[in-house]
């Protein structure tokens, strides 16, 4: 044991777990609430809009993972290059990639970066990308799972060197309604709440919770509707949610796209198309082309109707790192 493994004490040192570094850690997820709070045993901070990554390097191997284990360091080489150049040559922490437009982390910027998977296009980008680290799962050798939260992130301060494009992910302690009143002004998309000292689960878990300044969640696309006047690609996406193996119809999402992306996403949806509906609903549409199942769009929305739908629903973007079959309705729990 060394380096930064040197300051735990021996409480801390018995939670510890020798371990060869593992190809794949699953990430643990935080669960939807609607009830803000302030509390000495949580942390809590800001929620990034951008996409979900784990860095695992061993040794002169590093990669870049999204949360259903898609490769993704072509599309960030800046990324790759400031965690291979890290003096700790083992370790896996988590973290998101962001793009700013303005003050405010923009998804929606991101995925002119998303889109791209040559390095070298990537490098010509004008879209700036970070790495904002907020957890360490694995150091030299040692599943840190078991370690208190508090002590995970000073471990992954102390193992990497923090400068751009890598950031360090600050948090508030405490103070949770004063920080989402803040994040809401400030037009983030909201807070993470963390029990401060508890283990990485590899799994949702209410340790973590996520308060939304704004209803948004991911949903599956299983259809289009046709383009009319002078749209180009598609009119509107169907969209839904799983319930068990049903996926429930949730309605239409008409409005979020350029016409670059209308032109460039109707020739992915054409080449899955199906005849017969993925949706367990009806749906009530004119003009419908339905799709296999596999595409999964960020949505914000108002609320949710009484019959299931999304009202006055606006496209975000495409993700890449969540499966469709992963995903189902978000309820906020107290």
């Amino acid at each position: 044991m060394s380096g930064p493994l040197d300051t735990l004490g021996a409480a801390a040192r018995a939670r510890l777990v020798r371990q060869a570094r593992p190809e794949w850690s699953a990430p643990m997820l935080a669960t939807l609430t609607d009830t803000p709070f302030s509390d000495p045993d949580w942390i809590f901070e800001r929620k990034l809009d951008g996409e979900r990554a784990l860095a695992v390097r061993d040794g002169d191997r590093l990669r870049l993972l999204t949360r259903n284990r898609k490769k993704i360091g072509a599309t960030y080489p800046e990324l790759v290059r400031a965690l291979a150049a890290q003096p700790c040559g083992a370790f896996i922490a988590d973290g998101e990639i962001v793009a700013f437009d303005g003050a405010v982390t923009s998804f929606a910027r991101l995925q002119r970066r998303m889109q791209l998977t040559a390095p070298d296009e990537a490098e010509r980008s004008e879209v700036a990308v970070y790495y904002y680290l907020f957890d360490l799962l694995h150091l030299d050798g040692y599943d840190l799972s078991a370690l208190p939260l508090r002590r995970r992130k000073a471990l992954l301060k102390a193992a990497l060197d923090f400068a751009d494009p890598l950031r360090f992910t600050p948090h508030r302690n405490a103070a949770g309604e004063a920080l989402f009143e803040r994040a809401c002004a400030s037009g983030w998309e909201g807070v993470i709440a963390k029990r401060a000292e508890g283990r990485y689960v590899h799994a949702r878990s209410r340790d973590w919770l996520k308060f939304k300044c704004s209803h948004r969640q991911e949903l599956v696309i299983g259809g289009f509707t046709a383009p009319h006047g002078e749209r180009v690609g598609f009119g509107a996406l169907l969209v839904g949610y799983y319930e068990g193996d049903r996926l429930r119809y949730a309605g239409k999402v008409g409005t979020g796209y350029d016409d670059d992306f209308l032109a460039a996403f109707r020739a992915e949806l054409d080449a899955i198309a199906q005849p017969d509906s993925p949706f367990a609903d009806k749906v009530d549409e004119r003009e419908v082309t339905f799709v296999a199942p596999r595409h999964v769009g960020e949505v914000a929305f108002t609320e949710w109707t009484r019959h299931g739908r999304l009202r006055h629903p606006r496209f975000v973007g495409l993700r890449r790192d969540k499966p469709a079959r992963e995903v189902v309705r978000e309820e906020a729990r107290g």
